[in-house]
């Protein structure tokens, strides 16, 4: 599922396979290197590296045979004429690699003419805080309260809804969702022999004539969009399912998202109704181990030069509560992963309390927060140590900086990235006195400007800049 936190090699000596995308830096540090493939179609089957012949020789390997439960090839079946995936490289400074569009680039231009009911937007999302949540239908009512206080598009129906109760039921539900104004997305099991997960509901989207019943239903109830999950193969019969229920949801104007999975392959640009993909250890890990707690402030600067580089990144971010296992990150941290990680579909995993009671500033910069962006600028960052990373949205421009270090910080921010001429308002919201607290200042800045942030030990900060007229 792509879900392993990144490694780290200080030497040479390390022998294994590799997924992507994989991250090198020449000796000096002043050139790094991305590696990843693009554009894999019906004709081939996923790849990854593998040194294990030859510790400084990294070579194209197939599937696992026993991924998919060993159903379907490791090696694909080529029909001629045949292009090969695009073997992309993306070469230059720390900046080139992170604002780099290339896996979107040289993958095929969209197949779907009328995209305007494709809508990016922030979700809110019970599973993090309450695994079987939409067992429940009050849940899920409270979590359709929360997209609609804090102006979110999007609730997501997880799994187990075809168990829910308490008051409700799935149609029940969606009447409710609907009345606030939000749009609800459904969960569905991949299902079928390739898993042996069996939550519910499951092998519904297996054929063609499961996907149509099913996108029929769901588009009369009003749903916008599905999570299929659990895939567990990227053999070449799991890439046709992959894009075969891409087309047939764009037939229904139905958005996707893609959970146990592969890594982007720049789908998104063929497929724009593919709005995000997990493929990486987020949030959900605060559920499944100790792990994350003391992994995560590390993780989460890496993840920008390498997993969100090629394509949305399903993280779940920015909680403020705590699930089964805590999080060590300050409160500033958490608000900067709203920007810092990129997703068409933004579920944000806390439960609605986590929300409530924010103080306004940072309340109010999540009911604004945009889940997809024009521009993108790395300010500043190494990968495993600190990020300040700017993106922009029309004329607004939005920063997220987090660190992973054990001591507090002072970064300074230069905004030279800003237009000539042109001042902007400045909210910033940092760590504030200890790490579940915030510190909020109001300024106007222009190119010029520069500004000290005192971060916390694991902390962060984030930022909106709106132009004066």
């Amino acid at each position: 599922a792509n879900e392993g936190l990144y490694s780290v090699m200080n030497d040479d000596n390390t022998q294994q396979s590799w997924g992507y995308p994989a991250l090198f830096d020449s000796p000096d540090n002043d050139c790094w290197y991305l590696i990843h493939e693009a554009d894999v179609d019906r004709n081939y089957c996923g790849s990854k590296l593998s040194n294990t012949d030859d510790k400084s020789f990294y070579k194209i390997t197939f599937p696992y045979p026993k991924d998919g439960n060993g159903l379907g090839e490791s090696a694909p079946t080529i029909n001629l004429p045949w292009k090969s995936p695009w073997r992309v490289v993306i070469m230059g400074t720390l900046s080139d690699i992170v604002e780099s569009t290339l896996i979107h680039d040289v993958s095929p231009p969209s197949v779907i003419k009328n995209t305007d009911w494709i809508k990016p937007g922030l979700v809110s999302w019970n599973y993090w805080s309450s695994n079987h949540g939409t067992k429940d239908y009050k849940i899920v009512c409270d979590f359709a309260d929360l997209a609609a206080s804090m102006g979110w598009p999007y609730t997501l129906i997880d799994w187990e809804w075809d168990a829910m109760s308490n008051g409700g039921n799935l149609d029940d539900a969606i009447k409710y969702i609907h009345s606030l104004g939000v749009k609800p997305l459904i969960w569905y099991n991949s299902g079928g022999p390739h898993t042996g997960v069996r939550s519910t509901p499951r092998d519904r989207m297996l054929t063609h004539e499961n996907r149509v019943e099913e996108f029929t239903k769901l588009k009369k109830m009003g749903v916008a969009g599905v999570k299929v999950d659990f895939f567990e193969s990227e053999k070449q019969d799991m890439i046709r399912y992959y894009l075969d229920i891409l087309d047939d949801a764009a037939q229904f104007e139905m958005m996707v998202y893609f959970h146990g999975c592969i890594v982007p392959r720049g789908w998104e640009r063929t497929y724009p109704n593919l709005m995000t993909l997990e493929a990486v250890r987020g949030a959900e890990w605060y559920n499944n181990g100790p792990d994350l707690t003391t992994t995560a402030p590390e993780h989460n600067t890496i993840l920008p030069f390498t997993r969100n580089v090629v394509g949305p990144m399903d993280y779940t971010p920015v909680t403020f509560t705590n699930s089964q296992y805590p999080h060590i990150t300050s409160f500033g941290h958490e608000l900067a992963l709203s920007v810092v990680f990129e997703s068409g579909l933004q579920h944000l995993a806390d439960r609605p309390e986590g929300y409530y009671g924010l103080p306004d500033a940072a309340r109010t910069f999540l009911k604004e927060v945009p889940a997809a962006w024009d521009d993108t600028k790395l300010l500043d960052g190494y990968p495993g140590r600190d990020l300040i990373i700017a993106r922009r949205k029309g004329a607004q421009w939005y920063i997220g900086g987090i660190s992973s270090e054990r001591f507090e910080r002072t970064k300074n921010l230069n905004f030279n990235f800003l237009p000539d001429n042109k001042k902007y308002k400045l909210t910033l919201i940092a760590d504030g006195k200890h790490d579940k607290d915030f510190s909020t200042q109001y300024k106007v800045v222009d190119k010029s400007s520069t500004l000290s942030i005192k971060l916390l030990r694991r902390g962060g900060f984030a930022a909106v800049l709106k132009p004066l007229d």
